[in-house]
């Protein structure tokens, strides 16, 4: 689980800009080219997003979130360390969800939004939906 005692309530999949979610929502996302090669889906919690954003989108001018209820997908989730072979060193950040021999698609799915970099870079974006970005 994460460092946190209590579940969450959201996990967050972060999405290329230039591959955007359909809208609207299908019944299956397709897997990203890296899901697919890692054997799993990549999620973040709300505090992790920032660190994802930073490692894996840092040159992106924009990305998607995907807000997805933890209570439907949370028998297949696996918290796990993230690798520093992959992006660095991550540690302070916890374990990482992974989604395992499932997918997510509408039912799972409670919003979408895209989140564009300003000027400042992905924490002056990441203020303008803190409210939405929750645990």
């Amino acid at each position: 689980m994460s460092d946190s005692k209590s579940k969450p309530t959201y996990l967050f999949k972060l999405v290329h800009y230039s591959t955007p979610p359909p809208d609207p929502l299908p019944e299956v996302l397709e897997l990203s080219d890296l899901d697919t090669k890692s054997g799993f889906m990549h999620f973040s919690t709300a505090p992790q997003v920032g660190g994802t954003l930073k490692h894996f989108f840092v040159n992106d001018p924009c990305v998607y979130l995907i807000r997805v209820v933890y209570e439907a997908v949370e028998e297949n989730i696996r918290w796990e360390d993230p690798t520093g072979h992959v992006c660095g060193d991550r540690s302070g950040e916890g374990m990482f969800p992974h989604l395992y021999n499932a997918r997510v698609g509408k039912a799972e799915i409670d919003s979408v939004k895209k989140l564009e970099k300003t000027e400042e870079g992905w924490d002056d974006a990441l203020e303008k939906v803190e409210d939405w970005l929750v645990y």
